[in-house]
């Protein structure tokens, strides 16, 4: 009995004592690592989507915070410029922290307060510009276009549905362009309750990092229960392509590793989109969150990440799954 065989014997014994449906692996899967295993000394392909990383918004945002240093004696952005905790971090060595509101400011003729890339309502704005604070946007264009789009809904009369998630950022701003009275729709049960006015026009957008299937989804819900809806499709195509890139690199890779913020919203749906294709998805943050025994199994891994990823970081953990095998 070789080396293999022995230990492969030694992992069935230590696992007899679990029956197939308490199991944490199932036999298919442990076959499946077992033969992984047998061939660990095999070249690993690692496939990085061409698509990871900052998008353009993200970028601008951050170059836009950069161009602010130091030229003012206080430097805010009003809440954090995109959902990535390093780059937030970096902000803040920089001498650019965080603010909530206009009212934490204190030293108002003194300060810049730059908007972040997912924009904010237009009441925040007023209230920067009541206190004469000096404000410099870094708001995405594509958001701002949605910001547009709602403000003109609302002076027409017509009733917004904003299709994303009502916790995020964005949609809370894109709703505050509308005096916050939008109809928010998350998902397709949300849609189905939909009652649909009969002295209104609906118009429909949607939040710019919304998974682009279930928008189609829930569009094609609510055009059955509203004849008279403008729909109009606001999902950046940049998000667009990462999503379709990253569920075509998971159903060909054993393994799967999302990078982003935690409280990224494009980047959870990355990951709920390659946890569709690939049962192995891990998300994470930094190199710091990768543990190598998840991935010492398999031989292909896939690599995706959040448009608020910053660049280092995903070639940081390429390097190292393609080195460590």
């Amino acid at each position: 009995m070789d080396n293999f065989d022995k230990n492969l014997e030694k992992m069935n014994t230590e696992n007899s004592e679990f029956d197939g449906e308490n199991s944490k692996f199932d036999n298919e899967n442990f076959r499946k690592k077992s033969v992984n295993l047998e061939n660990k000394n095999s070249e690993r392909i690692v496939t990085l989507a061409k698509t990871a990383g900052f998008c353009f918004g993200v970028e601008r945002a951050v170059k836009i915070c950069h161009s602010q240093e130091g030229e003012n004696k206080h430097v805010y952005t009003l809440g954090p410029i995109i959902h990535n905790e390093a780059v937030v971090d970096d902000l803040r060595k920089r001498g650019i922290d965080v603010v909530n509101s206009a009212d934490e400011v204190e030293d108002p003729e003194n300060t810049t307060v730059i908007i972040r890339s997912h924009g904010v309502p237009k009441s925040e704005l007023d209230a920067l510009e009541a206190k004469n604070i000096k404000v410099v946007s870094a708001t995405c264009p594509f958001v701002s276009k949605i910001h547009n789009i709602a403000k003109k809904a609302y002076e027409n009369g017509d009733l917004l549905v904003i299709i994303g998630s009502r916790e995020h950022p964005e949609v809370q701003g894109i709703n505050g362009w509308y005096e916050n009275q939008a109809i928010i729709i998350e998902n397709e049960d949300e849609a189905k309750m939909f009652k649909a006015p009969t002295d209104k026009h609906v118009v429909v957008v949607a939040q710019t990092t919304f998974n682009y299937r279930k928008f189609k989804y829930i569009v094609e819900i609510l055009k059955k229960i509203c004849y008279n809806t403008k729909v109009m499709n606001t999902i950046c195509n940049a998000t667009e392509e990462r999503q379709s890139e990253a569920r075509e690199i998971a159903k060909k890779s054993e393994a799967m590793l999302v990078i982003g913020g935690r409280h990224s919203s494009n980047t959870q749906k990355l990951y709920e989109i390659c946890k569709s294709e690939c049962e192995n998805t891990f998300f994470i943050q930094t190199l710091d969150d990768l543990g190598l025994v998840e991935l010492e199994s398999f031989r292909s891994v896939g690599i995706t990440a959040g448009a608020s990823t910053p660049n280092n970081i995903i070639k940081e953990v390429q390097s190292y799954v393609s080195r460590e095998q």
